[in-house]
């Protein structure tokens, strides 16, 4: 099985950051770094800051065949917050790519989710359920951002679910979130204000 590292998750942000010069775009891309740590770090709730984030994001997930709406930040904590729980909020990336422009980040890969065999099962996939997974599969993501670069909502797609691989972990290589925190802890970092990063730097 590949070895998986939870801190270069974001490696395909920082390589586009590397390159990209504007700094609206900079600053939705940091946003974006600064998101997806928080949510593997268990830290969901700093997501959902006025600065970070609209007062009623709306979120579309259309995975493991299934069709998710959630509508309003109450929702969307809630699945944070059991994706937390159940250590969920683990994510790793292979072959990612992204793209950002002034109202959205897009990115496609493959992802790699961890997911109790419970959770697999409910959803109708052959798994153990006394057991913990990875669930592979090729996604696409665009989440949309407002002018002063507040996320909308989330919109993740997998357009192939029959081709999605199912990993079964070892006691061992099971990743909590509050290790991942850990790991993440020195990645995570504080987001400029818009005023200071985009609007000053762009009269």
């Amino acid at each position: 099985m590949p070895t998986f590292d939870i801190t270069q998750t974001n490696r395909a942000i920082d390589q586009l950051l590397e390159t990209t010069k504007k700094p609206l775009h900079r600053y939705l891309l940091q946003a974006y770094h600064r998101h997806r740590n928080l949510e593997m770090a268990g830290r969901y709730p700093e997501i959902f800051v006025p600065e970070m984030t609209v007062e009623h994001p709306v979120y579309h997930f259309h995975m493991m065949g299934q069709d998710l709406k959630l509508d309003g930040a109450e929702a969307v904590m809630g699945v944070y917050q059991q994706w937390a729980m159940s250590g969920q909020s683990i994510f790793y990336a292979e072959d990612e790519e992204i793209a950002v422009s002034d109202h959205m980040v897009c990115s496609m890969g493959f992802a790699y989710q961890q997911v109790p065999g419970a959770v697999l099962a409910a959803a109708g996939l052959t798994a153990d359920q006394r057991a913990t997974y990875l669930y592979r599969t090729f996604e696409e993501m665009t989440w949309p951002y407002d002018d002063r670069g507040r996320l909308v909502g989330e919109h993740v797609w997998e357009p192939e679910p029959t081709q999605a691989q199912l990993i079964k972990l070892e006691p061992e290589d099971v990743l909590t979130t509050a290790e991942a925190g850990r790991q993440l802890a020195p990645f995570i970092k504080p987001l400029p204000s818009f005023e200071s990063a985009v609007l000053s730097l762009s009269r």
